[in-house]
């Protein structure tokens, strides 16, 4: 393990400096690419209705699929509860995302003080927390709700206890509480197990036999008679794959392949690279979820590139033995010794200062933070006797951090340094670095899609639910019972598809994704529902697409005429009365039989008593996509008498709502006009 020096305050706030600065840069990414709608996971949508089912004291079955990990749910659960996430997000998803993304930020402060204590110098440390801020690969995974962000601060945590400098008991017992709750949150946390056995032994193997015995007491107590509230199973497989990740960063993918093994022969990073290789064999085993994997590899794999990026450039500049040169802080025995070697030359060195100031410039040419060994070294002076003062000379305190090293290289046979040339290939490593991850960045950002729009396809859907079907009972699909119980809608009167497992409860309307499809064939009973249903809104298109279904519609009469070209038909009559003033986009929909039978009609009988203007056919979003005739229109003078008119119908003619607004009367109908109300 890497010895640890006391630094000065200055160095520390500029640790402190790099870490803010480091925490502001990977926050600022997170919260732009937070609603990022690709790449998507399809079991995300149910551990976000887990944490809010626990958080709510409500029941929640998942379709299946999605893992168990009861301790996870607990945590997003108590986090978004404390956060009050779900009352101020725009969508349940956002809510439980802000958990996940403090979650990434504690990982990156962490990452940054355990590559410390491995021994990374302050700016291999931002390397990595830089690497880990800004990939788009970590981007992209570290904006998913899975739990194993979560067992990832967990593990980290635990990791950073453990090379604690000076650690006692208690730090030791912290690490392995932290080491199980890991475990307890994904399975896949294992995996950090030799890790921190490996580095417990290094230390104090009498405390790495405590740690196993108390890890082993909880793991057996969870997974034995708690095993039913705690124990957690992972998700099932499914897409993005590895080689999805990986395109949003070759560079990385590529550097922590060859990083894990290099750091095999880095002695300080041996346990982190067990860990990464054992993660990277994990990714090899089938059906074991790749993104949950590398939910873990990522904050690991960083230490391990500047590690070894490190370890690469420093093995380039031996000292005059052939070896690295060290600044290193002189004993009690080399002080006792250089306070001898004054003494016995009179009470002065060759330059004529006290003993005290010998021993003073003896450590400053050992150690860059030579304050303490001379003062140590004073301390012994006094101690021998010496009669002189222990006051530093002036210059000493000139000299008091200015570190010198007194190593220089032999010149090789050609008469050059054996430097010679060093400095230009120690530039060389870093901007080969950069521009790998410059190409390989460029790549990924784009594939990302950044939006600061919170809502999305299932947010629209939630808001027409709630103006056109509030109170009703739905079928829902696991995203769409997170989002609508998340805004409110009773969950007594959501069906998940899991409650279709042999009839489904009763409905009139039904909300599902892009998975439709497959959870149909998968309960047989939810497909039997879905007859004589008819799509009344679409929201968004490809993976991101939700549809609103209506229920049990009656089935068509096949010998009615067709109700399109009927509208088409009485459209045009409209357009040629010269008591109907039309822009040109109103007449563009009555012609093509767009507008509602019910509008037509009534525009027609308003125009029998005042001359009426048609300002526009408002679509209600999401309706156009899924076929409805627009039912809302704009009429403009004669404002006071088309208000009477409309608010004065009654029974299939009564619109929903009659609005004066600024630019007319807004009038609209309810869903689903009666068929035959015009014939052609």
């Amino acid at each position: 393990m890497a010895q640890h020096r006391p630094v000065s305050a200055a160095h520390r706030l500029l640790s402190l400096d790099l870490v803010l600065a480091l925490s502001a840069l990977a926050a600022g990414l997170r919260v732009l690419y937070l609603a990022a709608p690709e790449p998507a996971l399809p079991t995300e949508a149910a551990t976000v209705a887990h944490a809010y089912a626990l958080g709510h004291l409500t029941s929640f079955a998942d379709a299946g699929g999605a893992g168990v990990s009861p301790f996870g749910w607990l945590q997003l659960a108590a986090a978004t509860t404390i956060s009050d996430a779900f009352g101020r997000s725009a969508t349940a998803l956002a809510a439980v995302r802000e958990t996940v993304l403090a979650a990434a930020l504690t990982g990156a402060v962490l990452l940054w003080i355990l590559a410390r204590r491995l021994g990374l110098t302050r700016w291999a440390a931002s390397a990595a927390v830089l690497l880990l801020a800004a990939s788009p690969l970590a981007l992209g995974v570290q904006r998913l709700v899975v739990v194993e962000h979560l067992a990832a601060v967990w593990a980290l945590g635990a990791l950073v206890l453990i090379t604690r400098p000076e650690a006692r008991v208690r730090h030791d017992a912290a690490a392995a509480a932290c080491l199980l709750a890991a475990v307890l949150t994904s399975p896949l946390a294992l995996v950090f197990l030799p890790a921190a056995g490996w580095l417990l032994v290094r230390r104090a193997p009498v405390r790495a036999a405590l740690v196993a015995v108390v890890l082993n007491l909880g793991l057996g107590l969870a997974f034995g008679p708690a095993a039913a509230v705690l124990r957690p199973h992972l998700a099932a497989a499914t897409g993005p794959s590895v080689a999805d990740w990986a395109a949003l960063d070759p560079a990385w993918a590529v550097l922590s392949a060859v990083a894990s093994v290099a750091a095999l022969g880095v002695k300080p990073l041996r346990p982190l690279a067990a860990t990464g290789l054992l993660l990277a064999a994990t990714l090899l085993v089938p059906g074991v979820p790749a993104t949950a994997v590398l939910a873990l590899v990522v904050p690991v794999t960083p230490v391990l590139v500047a590690g070894v990026a490190q370890a690469i450039l420093r093995r380039g500049f031996p000292a005059r033995d052939g070896k690295v040169p060290r600044l290193v802080r002189p004993g009690p025995a080399e002080a006792t010794a250089a306070c001898r070697k004054a003494a016995h030359h009179g009470g002065a060195d060759r330059t004529g200062g006290a003993p005290a100031d010998a021993t003073a410039r003896f450590g400053h040419e050992s150690d860059p933070r030579s304050g303490r060994a001379a003062d140590s070294a004073r301390a012994v002076t006094r101690h021998l006797g010496s009669g002189h003062s222990d006051r530093p000379s002036p210059a000493h305190r000139r000299d008091a951090n200015r570190p010198r090293r007194t190593e220089i290289a032999p010149p090789t046979a050609a008469g050059r340094p054996a430097h010679h040339g060093r400095p230009a290939r120690r530039r060389l490593v870093p901007a080969l670095l950069l521009a790998a991850f410059a190409v390989s960045w460029g790549l990924g950002y784009p594939a990302l899609h950044p939006t600061l729009d919170r809502g999305g396809p299932l947010a629209s859907a939630r808001d027409w639910l709630q103006a056109n079907a509030s109170g009703s009972r739905l079928l829902v699909d696991d995203a769409a019972w997170a989002e609508l119980a998340g805004s409110g809608w009773p969950t007594g009167l959501l069906a998940a598809p899991a409650a279709c497992a042999v009839a489904c409860p009763a409905a009139e309307w039904a909300v599902f994704g892009g998975g439709e499809t497959g959870l149909r064939q998968h309960y047989p009973a939810l497909d039997a529902a879905f007859a004589g249903a008819g799509a009344t809104a679409v929201f968004g298109s490809g993976a991101t697409r939700v549809t609103v279904w209506r229920l049990g519609l009656p089935p068509a009469d096949p010998a009615a005429p067709p109700e399109a070209p009927a509208r088409a038909h009485a459209g045009e009559a409209l357009t040629e009365s010269a008591r109907i003033a039309l822009t040109t986009q109103a007449a563009d929909v009555l012609r093509e039989g767009c507008a509602d039978p019910r509008l037509i009609t009534t525009i027609a009988a308003l125009a029998a008593l005042q001359p009426v203007g048609v300002a526009a056919f408002p679509e209600v979003p999401g309706e156009d996509a899924a076929g409805q005739p627009r039912r809302r229109v704009l009429l403009t003078g004669g404002e006071a008498g088309t208000t009477a008119f409309y608010a004065g119908q009654r029974d299939l003619f009564r619109p929903a709502s009659v609005v004066r607004t600024a630019d007319g009367v807004l009038v609209t109908y309810p869903l689903f006009a009666p068929p035959g109300l015009l014939v052609r």
